[in-house]
């Protein structure tokens, strides 16, 4: 799943620089997420970290975008290795079972 950023973003800037695959980018009034980049942080940390940011808590699950972790690890492997970047993982950010 990919996540949204609702009305009830307050421009804090905080969220933009906490995602790992650059997802997060100011839209026309409110920053928004590109459903295409975002792996909900699988690949990178166990939890989203916009989402532990957010201070207005304003970042859910966007229902337009449903995807189980296995598709959302082979999303984040898509976007690094074209970059040819090592993917070294800890085990716990490896989707399970």
């Amino acid at each position: 799943m990919a996540l949204i950023i609702t009305d009830g973003c307050i421009n804090c800037d905080v969220c933009e620089p906490e995602c790992p695959n650059d997802a997060i980018y100011m839209g026309l009034e409110i920053y928004q997420i590109d459903p295409k980049k975002c792996t909900e942080c699988v690949g990178h940390f166990t939890e989203p970290q916009c989402v532990q940011v957010c201070p207005v808590a304003c970042i859910p699950v966007d229902p337009q975008f449903v995807e189980d972790r296995e598709t959302l690890w082979q999303k984040y492997l898509r976007l690094k290795l074209p970059t040819k970047q090592p993917v070294v993982l800890e085990k716990s950010c490896r989707p399970g079972p």
